[in-house]
């Protein structure tokens, strides 16, 4: 039987600072050389919080413009070898992300923001810090020591206030953003022109 829940999206995060530090190829190397199961998982080869999961080195803080290439392009290493469950596509209707969260699911909070009606974030904390002071954000720091995210570039249209998330089996994420639909300009002046 497949459970589903709906988690909640919040439009504004007002964190300025969160990602300051940028997670560099050497950091992410010596953080899976720990050897901790639950960093290999969330981290690891073909997961969506994973810094390789383009082909290359790519700090998941930073912005991806996921829906600007295909998933069977980009992935089909990880594909061929059964080592991603990650996909994106795009319909008429929305833009779509469903990736497996191993490691995560259940016993952990998936906060999703949308930042200024372009970026969508989806993140969370591995542990609670010990170290520092329960004050600071976790995420100005050396946040892939506490936590894990992914921030992708939302398509220009992409309407942020109706994004719906889901969470299936405690383990499947899905995110659909609506499309704008596209006004077709009759009048005199716009002959034929399409705007949002």
């Amino acid at each position: 039987m497949t459970s589903c829940l709906k988690l909640e999206v919040q439009v504004e995060d007002q964190t300025p600072h969160k990602w300051c530090i940028s997670l560099s190829e050497e950091e992410f190397k010596r953080l899976l050389s720990q050897g901790n199961p639950t960093v290999h998982k969330v981290f690891g080869e073909g997961s969506l919080f994973s810094p390789l999961l383009f082909g290359k080195f790519f700090d998941p803080s930073d912005a991806f413009p996921l829906w600007d290439f295909e998933s069977d392009s980009l992935l089909s290493n990880l594909r061929n070898s059964g080592k991603s469950s990650v996909d994106w596509f795009q319909t008429n209707q929305a833009y779509v992300l469903k990736a497996e969260l191993p490691g995560i699911g259940k016993t952990n909070n998936i906060p999703i923001h949308v930042e200024k009606g372009k970026i969508v974030e989806i993140f969370g904390q591995l542990k609670l810090l010990q170290r520092e002071s329960q004050k600071k954000d976790w995420r100005s720091c050396n946040w892939w020591e506490y936590g894990y995210v992914r921030r992708l570039e939302l398509p220009e249209y992409a309407d942020c206030r109706r994004i719906e998330t889901y969470l299936s089996n405690d383990v499947v994420l899905e995110i659909r953003i609506p499309r704008k639909p596209l006004h077709i300009d009759t009048s005199a002046d716009g002959v034929g022109k399409k705007s949002e």
